[in-house]
């Protein structure tokens, strides 16, 4: 059974009484069955002053080029078969070092996030970029609410494990689920959000709907889809491609020019659907984020802790 956050103040204490009956409203037409999804709250985002001044790329460049393997191999085949997902209902669990475990509703996890539109850099391994509208929330609003213990240094996360409506997890190419992690300073830092939509609509299944991790100084990898775990952990947790391939994908996962990945150069990219004639540009550090995020890393070895 799924568990309510309890705060200390209601919902009507702490959300205008405005916006409270509007979710009311909102909860009796999904009742209804008039709303397909929770995640249709995020089409009242505010814009973001985090976000980029660069043009987004297409809506069309942002569903049909993916990399989610539960769907398939190919970049075009998650737009066609993440159709067989289920997303409504959903739960995420919540564990380990929290104070207030439990596997919550999506839409109690929305309900009171303060959603906004950011438009970020995604940069795929694989030396291609995207500029996406990501509509969502900041982790560490989350994280706060069901309460971060001491000990806590590290967020584990977990994809959806659903073979019958996931045909890529069929195949013993990955040790399924697909795992992820952040340190816990990275989890927590403002840039990191939990998104549910993308160009101010529900975020489509291949995109990883409902609720997917976005992490902008870091390679598109590293942003786990169709969460339904988050973990607090006193360890390093495992991360899927860092312990298939070590070698080529490190833990930290962090855009950097100066380490090339093993079968090629991420010293420049191109930016999906730029045509023919798409030039390469320069990799930026940390993706274009070194401002915000580079004192994250002092003092480490970022040639060694990739």
């Amino acid at each position: 059974m799924s568990h309510r956050f309890r705060p200390d103040l209601g919902w009507s204490d702490v959300t205008p009484k405005a916006d409270f009956l509007n979710r009311r409203q909102f909860m009796a037409s999904a009742a209804a069955g008039l709303i397909a999804s929770p995640a249709l709250a995020g089409l009242n985002a505010k814009p973001s002053v985090y976000s980029t001044m660069e043009k987004p790329n297409s809506r069309d460049d942002i569903t049909q080029y993916n990399n989610f393997y539960e769907f398939g191999f190919d970049k075009g085949d998650p737009a066609k078969n993440a159709h067989l997902l289920t997303t409504d209902p959903w739960a995420v669990k919540i564990d380990g070092l929290v104070d207030r475990p439990g596997n919550y509703d999506l839409g109690d996890i929305l309900t009171g996030a303060p959603l906004e539109e950011r438009i970020y850099r995604l940069r795929c391994v694989e030396a291609w970029s995207l500029v996406v509208p990501w509509v969502g929330f900041e982790l560490s609003h989350l994280l706060n609410r069901v309460g971060v213990q001491p000990g806590a240094k590290y967020v584990a996360f977990e994809t959806l494990f659903r073979p019958d409506e996931m045909p890529g997890q069929r195949r013993r190419v990955l040790d399924w689920p697909y795992r992820e992690g952040l340190r816990l300073d990275e989890a927590m830092h403002p840039l990191t959000i939990l998104a549910n939509g993308v160009y101010g609509e529900d975020l489509p299944n291949q995109c990883g709907a409902p609720l997917r991790l976005v992490v902008p100084w870091k390679y598109g990898f590293k942003s786990i889809k169709s969460i339904v775990r988050i973990s607090l952990t006193a360890e390093q947790p495992p991360a899927t491609w860092n312990m298939e391939q070590s070698r080529e994908y490190g833990f930290y996962a962090n855009v950097n020019p100066q380490v090339d990945h093993p079968r090629w150069s991420q010293a420049t990219e191109r930016r999906i659907g730029g045509g023919l004639f798409n030039a390469r540009q320069d990799t930026l550090m940390f993706n274009g984020y070194a401002d915000q995020v580079a004192d994250l890393y002092a003092g480490m070895d970022l040639k060694k802790q990739f």
